[in-house]
């Protein structure tokens, strides 16, 4: 995927992350992306470590494996804040 398409990837999924987590009032755009961006590197790799693909593209599964990966960043940065 080209540099575009990562930060527009980026911004879907770490906005519907923060949605999910409810943390969308405390990010702004740059954050999300960010989140969805790093969001997608962990969950490629959890997938890969489970023996799945990664990202294969602008599609569906990479939206959700992305997914995934913004989740578990939030879920450890919530974690990390309470200590």
């Amino acid at each position: 995927m080209g540099v575009i398409l990562w930060i527009i990837f980026g911004a879907l999924v770490g906005w519907v992350a923060s949605l999910i987590m409810k943390t969308d009032a405390e990010q702004g755009a740059v954050l999300n992306i960010v989140i969805g961006v790093v969001g997608a590197v962990i969950g490629g790799w959890l997938m890969s470590v489970f023996g799945g693909s990664g990202m294969t593209g602008f599609n569906l599964y990479s939206f959700l494996v992305a997914l995934v990966g913004a989740v578990v960043l939030i879920v450890v940065v919530k974690a990390l804040r309470r200590v």
